[in-house]
């Protein structure tokens, strides 16, 4: 995003946001990377909003920067009109989605069976003449779709990286976990020496999930021999099955195969833990307040259905998978 060459001496609701935003980080690198501009342009935002005002809002030499006097009575009034700019936004957004014909949701592939018939489900009630087309895909792709417009709502893994265009809420927050064959790993015996002479079976690195597990396996030193990658989790763990090997993955991978829960062992990871996260991504200040009421769905049939079926094939691992709003 590119600033404009020439700011006006006013109080205007873009030199607010940059106020709110300095104010916040405390530097000006900080609001900067948060509106997505330059610090050229909040320096120069920040001091039109003073020559506006006649007086200083900041004490700039302070670091982080700190507010003046001046600056701590703008910043309640500040954030009150945000807040109420906001609101109205979100009430005129609602009254333009009456009327909306269609409507693209893009899920994650291990919540699509669970999340996709809900939401839609959610969104036809709310909206009787909207058609509601479902994407099923990897967290990266759906990314793609919400940057190109191919996607209006987004259950991800990932957040977008222009963080000022989309709002996000969370949903879940599961721990990976360790997954062998049945029996590779006898009761009592050293399970981290074990996995490095059993086959490692890995999701493909071309993948967010298959990153991430390469990632933390190289902090935690755990040097395992590269022999074959799967994108489908059915197919990691069939070849686990085949092999006798093993795998990390996360509960909701695991549920979406949920077949070969017999045939495997889910264990705790002998070295330190990794998490992933899982959000619903919308472009912020498009659908109103559709996207928290959505959230909101999401983490409902989380915590009725998924959770307790997690609980039910991984006694001992409830913790592993955790609704927003639900940790300790």
């Amino acid at each position: 995003m590119t600033d404009a060459p020439r700011i006006p001496s006013e109080l205007t609701l873009r030199s607010l946001r940059v106020f709110v935003a300095l104010e916040e980080t405390g530097s000006i690198a900080g609001a900067a990377l948060r509106i997505g501009g330059s610090s050229s342009g909040v320096s120069q935002h920040i001091t039109a909003l003073e020559a506006a005002i006649g007086a200083r809002l900041f004490d700039r030499r302070a670091k982080p920067v700190t507010l003046t006097p001046a600056g701590q009575v703008l910043r309640a009034h500040a954030h009150r009109i945000l807040s109420v700019v906001s609101e109205a936004q979100a009430e005129l957004a609602e009254i333009s989605l009456t009327s909306l014909p269609q409507l693209n949701l893009a899920i994650i592939d291990d919540l699509d069976a669970s999340l996709t018939p809900v939401l839609v489900s959610a969104l036809q009630a709310r909206f009787r003449k909207c058609f509601v087309n479902a994407f099923s895909g990897r967290s990266d792709k759906i990314i793609e779709r919400l940057n190109a417009r191919e996607a209006d709502i987004g259950v991800t893994a990932l957040l977008p990286a222009d963080t000022t265009t989309f709002q996000s809420a969370p949903i879940l927050r599961e721990t990976f976990i360790l997954v062998t064959a049945k029996g590779a790993i006898g009761p009592g015996g050293d399970a981290r020496e074990a996995l490095t002479r059993l086959p490692f079976v890995q999701y493909s690195e071309t993948m967010p999930i298959g990153q991430k597990v390469t990632q933390h396996l190289k902090r935690v030193k755990m040097n395992v021999p590269r022999r074959f990658a799967f994108e489908a989790t059915r197919s990691v763990l069939a070849m686990v099955v085949q092999t006798g090997g093993w795998t990390l993955t996360t509960p909701l991978n695991l549920l979406d195969a949920e077949r070969f829960i017999p045939m495997v062992d889910i264990l705790p990871l002998p070295f330190a833990g990794e998490t992933r996260h899982v959000h619903l991504v919308a472009r912020a200040e498009e659908l109103g307040h559709l996207p928290e009421a959505l959230a909101r769905d999401c983490r409902r049939i989380l915590r009725d259905v998924l959770v307790p079926r997690f609980a039910a094939i991984a006694p001992g691992f409830e913790r592993a998978i955790e609704v927003a709003g639900d940790e300790a």
